[in-house]
């Protein structure tokens, strides 16, 4: 019995290889190496008739492209690269950065992209950026946890290795792609919100203030602040990794203060939290005798999202920066010379049970 390697047909039953090569496919179904690995790889030169033909045929022979006959045939990696800098190592296990690099895993099924996630000393980024562009197996990375003086924008330029960035580099003048929150508007935003409630002393458990996003969230705090003629007392304004114990931590400082805040705008829900479990050691009841507002970004394992949420809270989904980070580089990777997107989402005010006017 003879079988078909025409595209569609049917194989023998049993017989079915499952370590096919593309050359051997190639060669099954009649078509160059290259016309069937754009086909399969989604690029639209190649009709839908035909690549629809391929994929029948790939599913019933069992091939399926690997990572370097994809590489072959597009002069590109199929693979984005997401490198940690040791000083952010407890974000991998941060459960926001999960959901971000969720994010990034769900658009990069869709679009048949891999992810290569390494961790590097802060020193030796440059090295280790140099190092992925020079192996050539990565189409290019998502810079993260970026400082408002970062220099990855400028070494990625120099070394022509398409990049994304997660936030944005207040100090970097050249064009590049991000993605980011509207940071600075959010806690301006947030801290109107607590002022229009009566609120005067109110206190701002920020991250880290060499990132960039917090950068921004405490240059929103201030301007509204210095808006309603009110200037914070240094020791109500920290900055440190967001922590629940750090949250924790910091309130008790400050409600040991002569006169404490009757409000706290925090960076993120993880230190909410801590300020929650703060208050009801001292008695205290959120929304009642204490405010807080943070922000949230719709986490999955750590959902603020009653019908009537817990924490007054700045929303905004990590889930979908991820995928918007991921999208945009895939796109970068695919046409170098594409311009470059400035990806700008806005956080939405959504009122909880942890806010009302002092008492």
């Amino acid at each position: 019995m003879e079988t078909d390697t025409r595209p569609g047909a049917t194989t023998r039953r049993g017989k079915m290889r499952t370590n096919m090569t593309l050359k051997e496919f190639a060669k099954l179904v009649g078509m160059s190496q290259t016309t069937v690995s754009r086909a399969l790889n989604g690029h639209p030169e190649v009709n839908e008739r035909t690549r629809a033909r391929l994929i029948e045929a790939a599913r019933l022979h069992g091939y399926s492209p690997n990572a370097h006959a994809r590489f072959l045939a597009t002069g590109h990696a199929d693979i984005i690269g997401c490198v940690i800098p040791v000083t952010g190592r407890n974000e991998i296990v941060n459960p926001i950065y999960a959901d971000f690099l969720a994010g990034v895993g769900e658009e990069c099924a869709a679009r048949r992209f891999d992810i290569n996630l390494s961790m590097v000393p802060d020193d030796d980024q440059a090295q280790a950026y140099r190092g992925l562009k020079s192996k050539g197996m990565i189409g290019g990375v998502i810079v993260q946890f970026p400082r408002h003086d970062d220099t990855r924008p400028a070494l990625l330029d120099s070394i022509g290795l398409p990049y994304v960035v997660h936030g944005r580099v207040s100090g970097h003048s050249g064009p590049y792609s991000w993605v980011d929150v509207n940071n600075l508007r959010a806690f301006e935003r947030a801290t109107g919100f607590l002022l229009q409630l009566g609120h005067r002393r109110i206190a701002l458990l920020n991250g880290d203030e060499r990132l960039d996003f917090a950068h921004r969230r405490r240059q929103g705090f201030a301007k509204a602040m210095r808006d309603a003629g009110l200037s914070p007392a240094p020791q109500m304004m920290v900055s440190a990794e967001m922590t629940a114990a750090y949250g924790y931590a910091q309130a008790l400082r400050l409600l040991d203060l002569p006169e404490p805040p009757t409000a706290i705008l925090c960076a993120a829900t993880t230190i909410a939290t801590g300020i929650r479990q703060a208050a009801e050691e001292r008695g205290l009841v959120l929304g009642r005798d204490l405010s807080v507002v943070t922000f949230d970004d719709d986490l999955s394992y750590y959902a603020n999202r009653d019908t009537v949420p817990y924490f007054t809270a700045m929303r905004s989904p990590v889930r979908l920066a991820g995928q918007r980070c991921a999208a945009r580089l895939i796109e970068r990777v695919g046409n170098k010379d594409a311009p470059h997107v400035e990806d700008l989402l806005e956080a939405e005010l959504v009122v909880g049970r942890s806010t009302a006017p002092p008492r």
